[in-house]
């Protein structure tokens, strides 16, 4: 009997050895077939997928599935997704030809889905316009098809799309197309900010969007709280990977100590402190997954611009020749610095640090022993942020630095300080001062170029390693969120992502809490709704943008009066109304440059105004700190005595005319803010006076009629008048003498309004 026993015990404990190894070398996944795409389905693994066309197929191997990318039947160290990332990352690395290590150092130029018919995201489909051609809005243009298979580009900034379910079929036109070339290696598209708010659309949860709608983030900022600018993060995150979007090229963390600036409202506002916990919070969310570190819904973020777009001289910007130099009259480069390395570079994920970085276009002044533009100076980039700081992430230049410039006032390419060297002789100079990435070239041809001048110079050994280096963090910046397994989307997953109603309550909840009351003379707001309100509409004078387009004058009212109707009654006699609404923009004091100056003799340069009645530059610098450039023959930039007018003084005249024809009746004065503003001019004739970094006409709505208690604060100074502005110092923050309104409040930092008075809670205390 125990004889038996033992055969027994013996013959089960080899039947269940047998059965564990029979499960063990079973199949460890599942195979899901779409239309398309196949996906393998990891019990404890990722999910890969591939195009079915692509020639792309699978090994099995100890009951798990992977991507054979190269086609070679092996699996090689850069596919096997159980190694680590890194080792991964050089095995691929070592295997690229120096034309697809060059290919991977582009960035493409700014691509529109589909392609626009004229225009600088114009494109052609088999050689006509898409409207003439028939072909699907997702389909890949002939110049995509060409600078991925021909430049072996894979990094693509889009900007317009036509939809979410449009933009999620031409990432997986796009992936399948380059899944079938050389290495597989998948495409890492890329976006600027994306989630601003449409005023006139009405807030619906049920209804969702294209993409939820938030304040800009200095609109955010003016929450002064981290958690929420997180949770933008996090939820931007999961909508850009629906979109196909892998690389966010923001945040934009310049301190904005120069409040004249044109790209002020892009930043986190003027403070060291809350501009780098903001940042932090910012990177955390786009590139944690579920804060567990790097995944499937993390986005690369491009933290921008080093060393802090800032302190441009006279607020002029570095879009341009004339706003080539940042300058820094207080010696504080160190604020500055702040939002990168101890907010973007110091992050509280497991991510640890912003995984890109942009230099701005502008030359820092005193900065290294070159006057170059940040892309091209070798102490900025690499003794500072390489060995200083430590930073080994992808380095890529702003849009179109190695491009040539005709004219100081000409919308083309950047090349600040090095304008009359070569395109060729550009890229080989910017990636010797450390640069891993050129942003807005398509063409390889001058990579190459630059690579040749560099083995004449130092040899091939050395470039090609140089070359690696740089492979290695762009490859590793794709490899990390996962776009090596599977880079594909599913289309109908897209419209339950992208602007659900969870994640437009979000955003429509931050819009108010960005907005900052300012006045509310004897406690005028809350309103009661129903009340009678006159709106004046608001003139629109003629203007031309940045890229050259032209707005014609036109005339029309500030917000949507149908969503205003729901809140009062609308009248069109002031003598009828309750009280008056009146909607309008900050003061646009022009770019710092009037080519009208040179034809009547003087250097071209002229004021930036911040105040709607013209303003005439007495007290200015009779003598630029910085300039000098091959498109001109002096360098002093000076514009002293010079006079400006803003192209919307008819603003502060429909305040003004607004308030006398209402007579003793309460005047509500609500401002879409860019840029501080000299209250001065208009704050008298107002009652209560709340400004917005952008938000829809509902959440205005919300809190003039007590749904919600305004919560904002003001992320930086509203100064006293345009001569503490010329007197403050470019590179320092909250040195300007703040405006004083007739209630006896100081529009300083921190500054905001609720129901009760002033406010002053912990974040005042925290920040102030």
């Amino acid at each position: 009997m125990k004889n038996t026993l033992i055969k027994y015990d013996l013959t089960f404990t080899i039947f269940c050895l047998l059965l564990l190894i029979f499960i063990s070398c079973g199949p460890n996944y599942t195979i899901e077939e779409k239309e398309t795409i196949l996906l393998i389905h990891h019990n404890d693994g990722p999910t890969l997928g591939y195009h079915k066309e692509s020639g792309v197929t699978h090994i099995i191997k100890d009951g798990k599935a992977f991507k054979d990318s190269n086609k070679n039947n092996q699996i090689e160290p850069y596919e096997n997704w159980e190694l680590p990332i890194d080792e991964r990352v050089n095995d691929l690395a070592q295997r690229l030809s120096i034309e697809e290590i060059a290919g991977l150092m582009l960035y493409s130029s700014h691509q529109s889905i589909p392609g626009s018919s004229r225009g600088f995201t114009s494109s052609t489909y088999n050689g006509k316009s898409y409207t003439e051609s028939g072909e699907s809005p997702s389909a890949l243009s002939d110049q995509q098809m060409k600078f991925l298979k021909e430049d072996y580009v894979r990094h693509v900034l889009i900007t317009q799309v036509e939809s979410p379910a449009v933009s999620a079929q031409w990432n997986n036109n796009a992936q399948a197309f380059v899944e079938s070339i050389g290495f597989g290696i998948p495409i890492n598209i890329s976006s600027d900010p994306r989630h601003r708010s449409i005023a006139e659309t009405e807030y619906n949860a049920g209804s969702g969007g294209q993409i939820s709608m938030w304040p800009t983030t200095l609109g955010i900022a003016a929450s002064f709280d981290a958690n929420l600018m997180y949770q933008f993060g996090e939820i931007a995150s999961k909508e850009y990977r629906s979109l196909g979007i892998s690389t966010a090229l923001s945040p934009q963390i310049d301190l904005a100590t120069e409040p004249r600036w044109s790209r002020f409202t892009g930043t986190m506002g003027e403070d060291p402190k809350l501009a780098t916990d903001l940042a932090r919070a910012y990177v955390d969310g786009f590139q944690s997954t579920d804060q567990k570190g790097w995944g499937n819904h993390s986005v690369n973020a491009m933290v921008k611009h080093w060393p802090g777009g800032g302190p441009e001289e006279g607020g002029r910007d570095g879009h341009y020749g004339y706003g080539a130099y940042a300058v820094y009259p207080g010696n504080n480069l160190s604020d500055h610095l702040k939002p990168f390395i101890e907010g973007a570079f110091k992050l509280n994920g497991e991510t640890k640090m912003a995984s890109a970085i942009m230099p701005y276009y502008t030359i820092s002044n005193g900065l290294g022993d070159e006057a170059v533009g940040n892309g091209y100076n070798f102490y900025v980039l690499t003794k500072l942020l390489r060995e200083k700081y430590n930073y080994d992430g992808v380095i890529c230049t702003d849009w179109g630095i190695t491009r040539d410039v005709s004219a100081i006032d000409k919308f083309e390419g950047k090349p600040w300080g090095v304008e009359l060297l070569s395109e060729a002789q550009r890229h080989y100079k910017a990636l010797s001062a450390g640069v891993d990435q050129f942003g807005g070239n398509n063409n390889l041809g001058p990579v190459l170029e630059a690579y040749q001048i560099g083995v004449n110079e130092l040899g091939e050994t050395v470039m090609r390693k140089r070359f690696e280096a740089s492979a290695i963090r762009l490859l590793r910046n794709i490899f990390q969120i996962g776009l090596f397994e599977n880079p594909y989307l599913d289309i109908p997953e897209v419209t339950n992502t992208v602007g659900n109603s969870m994640f437009m309550t979000a955003g429509y909840e931050a819009q108010i809490r960005s907005v900052v009351l300012l006045k509310n003379k004897n406690n005028t707001l809350p309103l009661e709704v129903k009340k009678k309100v006159y709106i004046p509409k608001r003139y629109i004078a003629p203007s031309v943008s940045w890229f050259g387009n032209v707005t014609p004058e036109s005339e029309e009212d500030p917000f949507n009066l149908e969503i205003v109707s729901r809140y009062f009654t609308i009248v069109k006699d002031p003598l009828d109304a309750d009280f008056a609404l009146v909607g309008i923009e900050s003061p646009d004091g022009g770019v710092g440059y009037d080519a009208e100056d040179i034809k009547q003799g003087g250097n071209g340069y002229v004021p930036i105004s911040l105040q709607y009645k013209p303003y005439t530059a007495s007290s200015a610098r009779k003598i630029s700190l910085a300039g000098g450039s091959p498109l001109e023959n002096f360098t002093d930039r000076s514009y002293f005595g010079k006079t400006v007018k803003t192209r919307n003084e008819a603003d502060l005249d429909l305040i003004t005319t607004t308030h006398q024809k209402m007579g003793d009746k309460p005047v509500i004065v609500i401002m879409h803010l860019s840029n501080p503003v000299i209250p001065a001019e208009f704050e008298k004739n107002t009652t209560a006076f709340l400004v917005h970094m952008g938000v829809q006409d509902q959440a205005i709505m919300e809190i003039l009629s007590g749904n919600h208690e305004p919560s904002g604060l003001l992320p930086f100074q509203m100064p006293k008048d345009m001569i503490t502005v010329e007197q403050q110092f470019e590179d320092v923050p909250r040195d300007m003498i703040p405006y004083v309104d007739s209630e006896g409040n100081s529009y300083d930092f921190a500054f905001g309004l609720n129901w009760n008075g002033v406010i002053k809670d912990e974040r005042v205390k925290k920040y102030q």
